[in-house]
């Protein structure tokens, strides 16, 4: 008895120092790993206060920086039309190209009114695919292109997969991809020989998910964002600004057929106040939302696993097209 006795009292006197010193090393991994939480939470922070206030604090020379005229496509509605006016309003000239002649006349007449700015106009249907861009080439001939804005882009009511036509697919593949890198291509020769110069693609904040019901929209704007991030990479050393943004909800016709994304609030910026706020964060981050409560939507949705997010927007698209029959 007093064997075993002994033999537990000897086991106990070597497991627990054992056992303190694990217990030790778990605190030690504990705390580290909340301080490197902690830092990168701060360093988000600040990040996101420089890119979103502190750039508004400084009015930017546009034309000096970069050059005096900007081409921003999808001009005529919505995010394209707000850049156009908050791009001119920092003294840039301005070719919109749309698909609409009539409104695009209306538009350049209010920003040569409201600015006193150069405009030109260019009629284009990008679902129409690749012969629009030489009469796009021809206008952008002879300018000195400082800025273009990739902006123009196109979904339709979400629907699963199967009730896609052809031409809604072909539409998004002309429309969603194929101008971004095809303008890219009419703008970049110019640039790179001037050694300055800004793209601007406009992508989402569903690039980061796979969206059951958008599943196209979701993929095309995914496309976006690594492209603008290559190109960037290419062209850092080119002194040409490469900016990818992903913003979530703004009030355009593009999302005119949810009212809860659509209705200006305070994750749904207007058109303007987008556009100024993301013309703000040029060459103060590379990837952005634009818009900083953008930012806060798109940090809390990444803390959740994408199953989580893509079952939530599944359940949320068919409870609201349950509710409309």
């Amino acid at each position: 008895m007093a064997v075993a006795v002994d033999s537990a009292k000897y086991l106990l006197d070597e497991i627990l120092p054992f056992l303190r010193r694990v217990e030790e090393g778990f605190a030690l991994i504990g705390i580290c790993y909340a301080g490197s939480v902690t830092v990168r939470f701060l360093w988000k922070v600040a990040k996101g206060v420089r890119v979103h206030f502190w750039s508004k604090l400084w009015r930017k020379d546009l034309v000096g920086n970069y050059g005096k005229w900007a081409v921003v496509t999808g001009s005529t509605d919505g995010i394209g039309k707000g850049y156009a006016r908050e791009l001119a309003k920092n003294g840039m000239n301005i070719i919109l190209v749309s698909r609409s002649s009539g409104k695009l006349e209306k538009v350049a007449e209010e920003i040569v009114t409201e600015f006193g700015v150069e405009t030109d106009i260019v009629q284009a249907d990008f679902s129409l695919g690749r012969h629009v861009y030489d009469n796009i080439a021809r206008h952008l001939k002879d300018k000195e292109i400082g800025i273009l804005v990739n902006n123009v882009g196109m979904m339709v009511v979400p629907k699963m997969f199967d009730r896609l036509t052809d031409e809604d697919i072909w539409a998004y593949v002309n429309v969603n991809v194929a101008t971004v890198p095809a303008m890219t291509k009419l703008v970049l020769p110019g640039m790179v020989e001037r050694k300055k110069g800004a793209i601007i693609n406009i992508s989402s904040e569903v690039a980061h998910f796979s969206l059951p019901y958008l599943q196209l929209y979701a993929a095309t704007k995914s496309f976006v964002s690594s492209f603008t991030k290559a190109i960037g990479a290419e062209y850092s050393s080119a002194g040409i600004t490469v900016q990818c943004l992903e913003p979530a909800g703004v009030s355009t016709n593009l999302n005119a057929f949810d009212e809860r994304i659509h209705r200006p609030g305070f994750f749904t910026a207007t058109p303007d106040r987008f556009a100024a706020s993301a013309v703000a964060t040029l060459g103060y981050s590379k990837c952005t939302t634009g818009y900083w409560t953008h930012g806060l939507q798109l940090s809390f949705l990444q803390l959740f696993p994408e199953w989580f997010i893509v079952m939530g927007f599944r359940y949320m698209v068919e409870f609201s097209q349950k509710k409309l029959k």
